[in-house]
């Protein structure tokens, strides 16, 4: 995890499953768990799946979450703001989200060609 201060713009790629803990989903969105859990009191988007008193993201969660942390930490919005253009107009435009998704298939693609060339 980089220091305070510090961006990391290449967040590791979603693995292929259905259910992730919150100690899995704070790691691939590079968060502390305490934050998920005060991200989901303030944005009622965040919506984990509750079993036997544990919480369970799911891909589309995560992908949330990820939109949120650029919202807040890169693009300089407050909660609030953030808040507000999740629920506004700017939500409703897909491009941020399909930005979102195909960089995350691009990471997933590199990582597959990289394990396709150790193999040679």
């Amino acid at each position: 995890m980089p220091a305070a201060g510090e961006k990391n713009p290449e967040l590791e790629p979603i693995p292929s499953k259905r259910y992730f803990t919150i100690g899995e989903a704070a790691k691939l969105c590079d968060l502390k768990p305490h934050v998920l859990r005060y991200w989901e009191q303030e944005f009622k988007q965040i919506q984990p799946v509750k079993r036997n008193n544990r919480r369970y993201y799911q891909r589309q969660d995560l992908l949330l979450i990820r939109q949120i942390r650029s919202l807040l930490y890169e693009q300089g919005f407050t909660i609030t703001g953030a808040r507000q253009w999740l629920s506004g107009d700017e939500a409703n435009d897909d491009s941020a989200r399909y930005q979102q998704l195909i960089r995350q298939t691009i990471n997933e693609l590199d990582g597959i060609l990289k394990l396709l060339k150790s193999v040679k």
